[in-house]
């Protein structure tokens, strides 16, 4: 289990397809695309020795997050292991950033998505950046009070943040009920990649 994580402040760099029926523009969808196609095209864009194996890639309609793992410094017995995992990821975000930035460009014009980098090394991971992606919603008045008492508890500041907490503790609260429906998706997509026409 992790024992130290940092996560970036959000980017705001999400891409806001759509803005419900208040009659704004809604953006395209962005190309159609695999965790494959992606693990692939980022392997072959990034230099072999920035990880010490393949990255992991997660990804919706507006984002892609690329991950990737660091070698863990030896540190001496008395010595304080995340302090050195922190630099270690420190001096790799500063030393790779132009590189990084040059293959997220190419990349998002490729794939329609803003791209994001997580560092993992030993215990340690952090999120360089991340999108913040506005998603509207229609609540009812009970649903509303659940995110107003949230408020005035002092939980969240504001009913968006309040959401966002909700769905914070539904993917902890249950993370395998969620992770067998991906699953399940993921068999359907595998279906319709193999059906009538695929060939």
């Amino acid at each position: 289990m992790m024992t130290a994580r940092r996560m970036g402040p959000p980017a705001g760099r999400g891409r806001g397809r759509g803005r419900g029926p208040m009659g704004a523009r809604s953006a395209p969808e962005p190309p159609a695309t695999t965790a494959a196609e992606l693990s692939a095209w980022f392997t072959g864009s990034i230099p072999d020795d920035w990880f010490t194996g393949p990255v992991e890639v997660r990804f919706d309609r507006d984002e892609v997050l690329v991950t990737g793992t660091l070698a863990a410094p030896e540190v001496a017995d008395d010595a304080p292991a995340g302090v050195a995992e922190s630099a270690r990821i420190d001096s790799f975000r500063e030393s790779t950033r132009a590189a990084r930035v040059e293959v997220a460009l190419r990349a998002e014009e490729r794939f329609g998505r803003v791209v994001s980098w997580a560092v993992r090394c030993g215990d340690t991971e952090v999120a360089f950046t991340t999108a913040a992606v506005p998603a509207m919603t229609r609540l009812r008045i009970d649903q509303r009070a659940t995110l107003d008492t949230l408020i005035e508890a002092g939980v969240a500041r504001s009913r968006s943040e309040a959401l966002a907490w909700c769905v914070e503790l539904v993917a902890e609260h249950e993370a395998d009920w969620i992770a067998g429906l991906r699953d399940a998706l993921a068999g359907v997509e595998e279906a319709r990649r193999r059906g009538p026409g695929s060939r």
